[in-house]
């Protein structure tokens, strides 16, 4: 059996892609325990950070700031409301719009979360300045490519 030729430019370690892919799925395997001693899924805490930033927004409002769709993120805003962490009320104005808010309990989480990232940047093994650096550069690779979308 002929082995296939190995194209350079499709290797899997000279991927963009599979290196961010992999960096992202240990990096949310680095949140885990932390989140876990909150309560929190890493998707569930994506929002929470939305929500700590602004409270009373609509889903709308976080699905644009997630990048994700907003029906995506129904199931994980009612697991918020469960658990006691938001309360989720239909607008007034138009039924259609969803609007958020944190409950005590939801602000006391930031709180404890105020840690989690300097834990991070401990396990990243590099420097804040280094971090901030390569989180621009992360952020401008996504903004490009969402223009070329």
């Amino acid at each position: 059996m002929k082995q296939p030729q190995s194209c350079a430019a499709l290797q899997l370690d000279n991927q963009l892609c599979f290196a961010l892919h992999s960096t992202s799925l240990l990096m949310t395997k680095a949140y885990k325990p932390m989140l876990q001693s909150i309560g929190l899924t890493y998707p569930q805490y994506l929002a929470m950070l939305v929500l700590w930033e602004g409270d009373g927004i609509t889903v709308g409002d976080i699905s644009a700031r997630l990048l994700t769709d907003p029906g995506s993120l129904t199931p994980l805003l009612k697991r918020l409301e469960a658990e006691g962490f938001i309360t989720r009320t239909r607008s007034s104005a138009d039924e259609r719009v969803v609007e958020l808010r944190l409950t005590e309990h939801g602000r006391s989480l930031q709180q404890q979360a105020e840690q989690f990232p300097a834990c991070i940047l401990e396990a990243s093994g590099l420097t804040l300045e280094q971090i901030g650096a390569l989180k621009d550069q992360i952020v401008a690779l996504r903004d490009q490519l969402q223009q070329s979308l």
